[in-house]
């Protein structure tokens, strides 16, 4: 196989499943497209039942091309991450590792427009964060959650908004934001710098105002990453939780015992938003994201510098500061059923607290008219009281 029956290969795939989200190529499986999270074999025209390791190297041959690095982390660690432009069509963020001595192949594809945080329907409290002029925010979600096109979004924010000079430290370089009021300086790990905590450690001799970090993969990072916002740098960056409360305590588990009290107080300063985010499949095709948001306050501060506490817990802030625009997974999920957009089995799964989402689903099915119970056919026992006299 050659680069243009690659791109070939590529572009009948997109064509077939235009809302395809990732294209993936493994040892004894056809080619496959994730849409709405599901995987689907595709291009059965071509006859490949199941790839072979000779036909999945080739395609990762082809991916690498002349990336020496990528070539040289293949080799060294079994895996690499490079990125790969289909001219004319489409960008994708590939991984390429080997398992059981085959090469297998995750190409996510990456927007070619940056969406507005109004098309993406994320809530309109995001955009506040665009005007934050110091510390940290974090946007978390599981792989695939859309992390990375919600920080594009508010990226795209102060673009429109501020003269401001914006550092990004990317593995690799996803969205090519254009230079509109805002000067961009994007790096990509591997090819600019060498680790996420040395490009952190030269941002902050290199005048930005703001800098995303791709991602807080290790305690240095995140010292590093806390000591940037501490001096008066806007750090947006992701972290792999799977809501609020995670996200502070897996910050706070990268670091020694002795060391938690100064973290705690560092990170209570120093947080201004954490964003979590879930893609939750919709009725009718495609999937809708649901959002958990808090900012900061006193509250919130008190609570990570002391831990949560009966009474004091994020979930409840955050449910008792609806009006800031701050919101649960659970309440989001509860608008979705009530909006008609998913099942009450998709709400239930993807629920935090699900009797919480029980007792919303209830109420909601209730003011329809709706049964709310399975159970029929109760009636009084009328000789009950006969049988016991």
């Amino acid at each position: 196989m050659r680069q243009a029956e690659l791109d070939a290969l590529l572009a009948s795939i997109l064509d077939e499943n235009p809302t395809a989200s990732d294209i993936n190529f493994t040892v004894g499986k056809p080619m496959q497209a994730e849409v709405d999270g599901l995987l689907k074999p595709v291009c059965k025209g071509y006859g490949i039942e199941a790839l072979t390791p000779f036909q999945t190297e080739t395609v990762a041959l082809n991916l690498v091309g002349r990336d020496s690095r990528g070539i040289r982390n293949l080799l060294s660690s079994g895996s690499c991450d490079i990125s790969y432009h289909l001219p004319g069509r489409a960008r994708f963020r590939v991984n390429i590792f080997s398992q059981r001595g085959a090469y297998s192949i995750a190409m996510r594809q990456l927007p070619t427009r940056i969406l507005t945080v109004e098309e993406l329907g994320l809530p309109a409290v995001i955009k506040q964060i665009a005007d934050e002029k110091r510390g940290i925010v974090f946007v978390t979600g599981t792989t695939g959650s859309g992390k990375t096109t919600t920080l594009a979004a508010i990226l795209n924010e102060i673009n429109l908004r501020y003269p401001y000079h914006i550092l990004t430290l990317e593995d690799p370089v996803e969205f090519v934001h254009p230079q509109l009021k805002a000067t961009f300086n994007q790096r990509e790990l591997g090819l600019d710098f060498d680790s996420f905590a040395n490009g952190l450690r030269a941002a902050l001799r290199q005048a930005p105002k703001v800098i995303l970090v791709g991602e807080m993969r290790d305690r240095d990072t995140v010292e590093i990453g806390l000591s940037a916002a501490e001096t008066g740098h806007l750090v947006l960056t992701t972290l792999h939780t799977t809501d609020v409360s995670q996200c502070i305590n897996r910050l706070i588990g990268m670091f020694e015992l002795e060391e938690e009290r100064l973290i705690r107080i560092r990170l209570a300063d120093s947080m201004k938003w954490i964003v979590s985010q879930r893609l939750l499949p919709k009725i009718n095709g495609g999937r809708a994201v649901v959002n958990e948001i808090m900012g900061t306050s006193l509250r919130v501060q008190d609570a990570i510098v002391n831990g949560e506490a009966e009474g004091k817990t994020f979930y409840e802030m955050m449910e008792q500061s609806e009006h800031l625009g701050w919101t649960t997974f659970d309440a989001n999920i509860s608008t979705l059923f009530k909006r008609g957009r998913i099942t009450e089995e998709t709400a239930l799964a993807f629920a935090n607290r699900r009797a919480v989402v029980k007792r919303h689903i209830d109420h909601i099915k209730a003011s329809r008219g709706e049964k709310t119970t399975d159970i029929e056919g109760l009636k009084m026992d009328q000789g009950y009281r006969r049988t016991m006299s």
